[in-house]
């Protein structure tokens, strides 16, 4: 592609458009720049609750094959790839996952999360290549964000994954998008120009990490991962966390103090067998065969243990 047509098709793209009123924005007090700013970003849910039934949609199918053992990858460059490394990052904190079971792919690895790693966005056989590294599988998912909807490394990322059988996504920000026509679930978020002309890590950023946001934390809930709105699968990896964990025991069951250390105790600081224990009135080890013969669900090892 020359610089004039990847000029002509940056400029067909609304997260690409210049805004003329806000030509001298950089003349306005902060106060006012900070209005500004505030009333863009407070569109933003309103654009993400359109894609509603297309993101739920893909959830579940993300979700089905998870719990056959699959993996959720995302594939991004620049803004879009480092939400993507951030949201896998917060995974085994937050639910106690695989470091090896929500993976962030970011064009240029590694490096690129702090500094600019020239040309690598270009290159769809890049997102191939890093694909492969992962010995990606049919029972994978991968999910290609782009805010432009057009970058090499996210479509190509979802392109190959979908020749491989993988389930695929293409979450973008501008309609009719290369990237969501690749997938087969196709997620586009129009958030509209950007304050500063084409700075996708505003709007277009935050649209997509309310969308990743959704992607993660709903599927981590149909696996289990959550018992209510409760955390139970918390990996207590410091103080704060082994707090939250006392916590969480304590609003499950209701249990004192001296009880949910005795189940912690018996079920090795794990969260969701402490309440098991707790809740069903069983040892730890039982209550660990529970939960195993319930594929970690603690609501079906309660009625297993109740029935």
């Amino acid at each position: 592609m020359t610089a004039h047509d990847l000029r002509s098709q940056l400029a067909s793209l609304t997260t690409e458009a210049f805004r003329p009123e806000l030509a001298d924005i950089d003349r306005l007090p902060t106060l006012d720049i900070a209005r500004l700013m505030n009333a863009e970003d407070a569109g933003v849910p309103a654009a993400v609750a359109g894609q509603l039934p297309r993101i739920s949609a893909a959830i579940d199918a993300v979700a089905a094959r998870m719990t056959r053992g699959g993996r959720l990858i995302y594939a991004g460059a620049g803004t879009a790839g480092r939400l993507g490394v951030l949201d896998a990052s917060e995974c085994p904190p937050t639910f106690n996952t695989d470091p090896a079971q929500v993976v962030g792919l970011i064009a240029g690895g590694p490096e690129a999360m702090v500094t600019s790693v020239e040309g690598a966005e270009d290159s769809d056989e890049l997102a191939r290549a890093d694909l492969d590294a992962l010995k990606l599988t049919a029972e994978d998912s991968v999910v290609g964000v782009s805010a432009s909807g057009r970058t090499p490394y996210a479509v190509g990322a979802v392109e190959h994954a979908r020749a491989q059988g993988a389930l695929t996504i293409g979450l973008a920000c501008n309609e009719h998008s290369a990237l969501a026509a690749a997938a087969e679930h196709g997620i586009e978020i129009v958030v509209g120009p950007e304050l500063i002309t084409g700075s996708t890590r505003l709007k277009a950023g935050t649209a997509q990490k309310l969308v990743l946001n959704m992607l993660s934390t709903i599927t981590m809930i149909r696996l289990g991962k959550t018992y209510g709105n409760l955390m139970v699968d918390v990996r207590a990896s410091n103080a704060k966390l082994r707090a939250r964990s006392r916590r969480i025991v304590a609003l499950a069951t209701g249990a004192g103090d001296p009880e949910i250390e005795r189940a912690l105790t018996e079920s090795g600081g794990e969260v969701k067998t402490a309440i098991l224990v707790l809740l069903a009135d069983v040892d730890g080890p039982a209550a660990t065969r529970l939960l195993e013969d319930s594929g970690g669900h603690l609501r079906a090892a309660l009625a297993r243990a109740s029935g």
